[in-house]
């Protein structure tokens, strides 16, 4: 399952991606990740949530982007949720079409039973019309 936080930058998107992962952890009986473009959200985050700052990891493209996840995924049996901010840059899609990735990501989660929740700085207006179901949150 793949759900957005859409809106442009400044909105609160991040804001509303915290609260949800550290409301979700109280609950979880597996692992969570959040992957961000920093570590700056190091300490608003519940410490058993694991923080990966993906700039760190050399992604040149969204397909690199797409084999970090699945590789994530790959070492932790017990994940059962990611939450992606700043999606568009984590995932080198800026000024991109998103639909491919965001359904190869949705079938990585269908597979492997993994709820996706990501943040986009884009109005609902400008995503494709695909995805406007997964909306969660537009602001």
């Amino acid at each position: 399952m793949v759900q957005l936080i859409v809106g442009n930058k400044g909105k609160g998107k991040t804001k509303h991606l915290l609260d949800k992962v550290n409301q979700e952890i109280k609950a979880a009986s597996g692992n969570i990740v959040y992957l961000d473009k920093s570590a700056k959200h190091m300490y608003e985050l519940n410490n058993k949530i694991r923080l990966i700052d993906v700039s760190e990891y050399l992604i040149e493209n969204s397909d690199e982007f797409v084999g970090f996840i699945s590789g994530i995924i790959s070492q932790d049996h017990d994940l059962e949720q990611m939450y992606l901010d700043s999606f568009l840059k984590i995932a080198c899609l800026e000024g991109q079409d998103i639909t491919s990735v965001i359904s190869k990501i949705e079938k990585i989660g269908e597979t492997f039973g993994i709820k996706f929740v990501l943040s986009i700085s884009m109005d609902e207006d400008q995503l494709p019309e695909s995805v406007k179901q997964n909306i969660l949150v537009s602001l």
